[in-house]
């Protein structure tokens, strides 16, 4: 999928089942008007993915992670749902002429860096919000939605400005 439009991506990850900070989430997407969300694994309950999906007015873009239980119905739920696309292992989206790729581990996201075909690479698990360039790619971790082992973040990256803030949940 490619598209020529500025564009507020959400990039999310370890969500956890953690409904309260995924409404808070929401609210604030729902509020800047982002429309486009990448999850980057550890939603975990089929029903909470589904819940997402319910509950935000744009495209998710979802790899699993390693907690993430029942993957075969997260996969079955998405076939009903007209705004989830579920990816397996690694993502890819082409956006604003950006080459985007997303994964859940951090020694996969590195891979993927170093292979030099993605402008940008986003990736979970280890719940540390993180940046850093290999190469031309940019290499970023939005931390933990659920705020497990970590306080509880987000990150919007512009593609216009190319620039990511991490969003404290606790601040907004």
């Amino acid at each position: 999928m490619s598209r020529h439009m500025p564009e507020k991506i959400a990039i999310i990850s370890d969500s956890h089942d953690n409904l309260a900070n995924i409404y808070k989430m929401l609210d604030y997407l729902k509020k800047e008007k982002i429309k486009i969300m990448i999850h980057c694994g550890d939603v975990c309950a089929p029903s909470v993915m589904k819940e997402i999906a319910d509950k935000f007015d744009g495209e998710i873009h979802l790899v699993f992670g390693n907690v993430d239980g029942d993957q075969e119905k997260m996969k079955e739920l998405a076939e009903g749902l007209n705004n989830l696309t579920i990816y397996g292992q690694v993502g890819e989206l082409d956006l604003d002429g950006k080459k985007i790729a997303w994964c859940h581990f951090p020694w996969q996201a590195e891979r993927l860096a170093e292979s030099s075909k993605y402008d940008l690479v986003f990736y979970g698990h280890d719940h540390k919000p993180w940046e850093k360039k290999i190469g031309k790619t940019v290499l970023r971790n939005p931390g933990t939605l659920a705020g497990l082992f970590a306080k509880a973040t987000f990150a919007v990256y512009n593609t216009e400005t190319d620039k990511a803030e991490l969003i404290l949940l606790e601040k907004i």
